[in-house]
């Protein structure tokens, strides 16, 4: 009943008003998951004008593009802080190999999952363990898996509730916001990159194609989850 009351409360609010709520409310205990991507630069910027010691997490996979560190590096000093970085565990990562190469995760779906599992959801399991509240910059327009989900929600794989501020947001509405606000954004962004992950399950897209066509482009659309928002 409480996740059905915010979303009535916030289905027509300005993601600045859900932010203000939530960080007002729960303090240190809400996070933003950053993947450095445009949206989350957006929700960065909201979030650091609202309250500079909020909590702003990403994970580093050790296998980002060189883009994504140096927006990184451009957020860190554009805004005076050090942003959260969760890595994954190192001897699963060397088993990972071990077991299926450094690209393993073309030759199967499987192999895949297994290796962002590795690498980005049990970061994530660690990096929420002590939250009630998961902020992400997720957009409706986005992917055929994510047209339904609410401002709020409750998330059951991570037991937290999950609120997406800027579900109802165009791609036009955030580079409006990124411009008027001079905030920092990775430039694979201007070559193509409406999405951006790890280095080798990410490519440019082609005119016309789904913005997350370049996202683990040898898969069909409806796996297109690495498992971090799967329902």
């Amino acid at each position: 009943m409480e996740i059905k009351r915010l979303n009535e409360r916030f289905a027509k609010a300005e993601a600045t008003e859900v932010l203000e709520y939530f960080l007002k409310e729960y303090g240190k205990e809400a996070a933003l998951s950053s993947s450095l991507g445009a949206e989350d630069q957006v929700l960065t910027d909201m979030i650091f004008k609202i309250n500079k010691e909020s909590n702003i997490f990403t994970l580093d996979t050790g296998r980002l593009h060189p883009e994504t560190y140096d927006v990184m590096d451009a957020t860190n000093l554009k805004y005076g802080v050090k942003l959260n970085v969760f890595f994954p565990d190192k001897t699963k990562v060397e088993e990972l190999y071990q077991t299926q190469g450094i690209n393993g995760h073309f030759e199967s779906i499987e192999n895949r999952k297994r290796c962002c599992n590795i690498r980005k959801i049990e970061p994530l399991k660690r990096a929420l363990k002590p939250l009630k509240v998961w902020i992400t910059g997720l957009r409706a327009s986005q992917s055929i898996t994510r047209v339904d989900m609410p401002v709020v929600e409750w998330d059951e794989n991570f037991e937290v509730i999950k609120v997406n501020p800027l579900i109802n947001w165009s791609e036009e509405d955030v580079w409006n916001y990124i411009k008027k606000n001079s905030v920092p954004y990775n430039k694979l962004h201007d070559k193509g990159f409406p999405s951006i992950g790890c280095a080798p399950c990410t490519r440019a897209i082609k005119e016309g194609e789904d913005i997350r066509a370049g996202r683990w482009w040898w898969e069909n659309p409806e796996h297109k989850e690495c498992g971090l928002h799967a329902k």
